[in-house]
């Protein structure tokens, strides 16, 4: 073969090896691409709805919402177990559920859980609401006050919140395609449903036992979306990932709960108050101070009222004012009454109940009473002790004469161990015991200790 024959034969071999290669590369992506689409696992994002509904859960709830859109998950399932919380946050969270652009369940799970009052509201917002066996839900009657009270109070104005009540629950409950009439029973007439009720009563879609459950459950269902679309929840093969709570945000749950808000407010008036009449204690100081700016941050979330706030100031002004007068009691007893009052107003949330809990505002109202009329009368006390320092630690005095003083002159005493220049109006001889009346400087004006009548006699 010549060297024209060579090169052909090289580069036909180079051409079919790499022909050969091309075609078992292909052989080999070809089968596992099919599967690979037909086996496409749906993201579900969970998110856990199991305490009172407040500011910080809402935004917890909302930043879930927004992290599985970014994900874009195929599904968000809200697991829930809670008695209810603020109207406000309700709301919030209702809002986000109703313009997610991913397809929310929300599941009142495990086994003797509830969605109770705001929970009601958010069930049934949800494009799926689903209830585990044991579960109930309802109970959504507007409290008029915080706390778990309710007063007499006008019918119209009874009439007015429980319209308002049912006019929103009926602006999703109907385009969810549920039974509003039935709906509104849970606000106007405290109507509560077990699961079985709730699903023949066309309140909400379906009875699971667990999440996988629910899943295979709402496997190729289509579901109407809030905004009209319809979609096709495609769940053979799904991974649950939780959308936990950030550090930040348990912290702040804490905070935000109307028992600990109260609690720090207590604490930052009496710790700043036992700064300001102990100066140099400095600890009380800088746990109020921290106490006060974690209770202002909690005021910004929560819906407080004004008039709590000045009925606990007003409490603490009548607890300083018995300390220094003797009323005999009516002052002290006032001040409990309005410390426990600003503590049951402090909170307001119309639709739902929450705020601080009776027994957290009866247990903490007397000892906080009785420590500010002990504080104050220390400080009264201690206005009356003779200062042990300083030049007015000198006012009073006694000393000895060790150089005689004459009259409008200087001589020399001892005052505590010290030697003294001192002037007094009197002449005094050597050895004279006498008192100090006032300092200037490093001089001592003195008097005789006792008066020459006296002495003489």
């Amino acid at each position: 073969m010549n060297a024209r024959g060579r090169e052909i034969f090289r580069i036909g071999s180079l051409f079919g090896i790499a022909v050969c290669g091309m075609a078992l590369a292909a052989g080999r992506s070809w089968p596992s691409a099919a599967p690979a689409d037909e086996q496409k696992t749906a993201l579900v994002a969970e998110l856990k709805l199991d305490q009172e509904v407040e500011p910080v859960l809402a935004n917890y709830i909302d930043e879930g919402l927004a992290d599985a859109a970014r994900r874009q998950a195929t599904l968000v399932l809200i697991a829930m177990d809670t008695p209810g919380g603020l109207s406000d946050s309700m709301t919030d969270i209702i809002h986000h559920i109703l313009e997610s652009p991913v397809p929310v369940v929300v599941f009142v799970s495990p086994t003797g859980s509830r969605g109770a009052s705001a929970g009601f509201f958010i069930l049934l917002s949800a494009d799926v609401a689903a209830m585990a066996p044991g579960t109930h839900t309802g109970a959504s009657t507007p409290i008029l006050l915080p706390g778990g009270f309710s007063v007499p109070v006008d019918e119209i104005l009874r009439k007015k919140i429980n319209n308002d009540a049912t006019a929103f629950l009926r602006s999703f409950t109907e385009k969810r395609g549920r039974n509003p009439k039935l709906a509104e029973t849970a606000v106007t007439d405290a109507q509560a449903f077990t699961e079985k009720e709730a699903l023949d009563g066309h309140l909400i879609d379906l009875i699971a036992k667990d999440n996988d459950d629910l899943l295979r459950e709402l496997n190729g269902r289509e579901i109407k979306r809030f905004d009209g679309k319809t979609v096709k929840l495609s769940l053979d093969h799904y991974t649950i990932q939780e959308f936990q709570l950030s550090t930040r945000q348990k912290f702040l749950s804490h905070i935000v709960d109307p028992n600990v808000f109260f609690l720090l407010m207590l604490v930052a008036v009496l710790g700043l108050y036992t700064e300001f009449t102990h100066p140099g204690v400095v600890a009380p100081g800088v746990i109020g101070g921290i106490a006060a700016v974690l209770a202002l941050y909690a005021m910004h979330l929560l819906p407080v009222n004004f008039a709590g706030v000045l009925l606990i100031l007003l409490a603490f002004a009548l607890f300083i004012l018995e300390a220094k007068f003797a009323s005999h009691g009516v002052l002290l007893i006032g001040g409990i009454v309005a410390m426990f009052l600003g503590a049951i107003f402090l909170i307001r949330s119309p639709l739902t109940p929450a705020g601080v809990n009776f027994g957290v505002a009866l247990g903490v109202t007397l000892p906080v009473a009785l420590l500010t009329v002990f504080l104050m009368r220390l400080v009264l006390k201690s206005r009356r002790w003779k200062t042990a320092t300083g030049k007015e630690e000198m006012v009073g005095a006694e000393g000895i004469v060790t150089t005689a003083l004459p009259a409008q002159g200087e001589g020399m005493i001892r005052v505590h161990g010290e030697l003294w220049r001192a002037v007094a109006a009197t002449p005094l001889p050597e050895g004279a015991t006498v008192r100090v009346t006032r300092v200037e400087g490093l001089k001592l004006f003195v008097e005789p200790k006792q008066s020459p009548a006296t002495a003489g006699s």
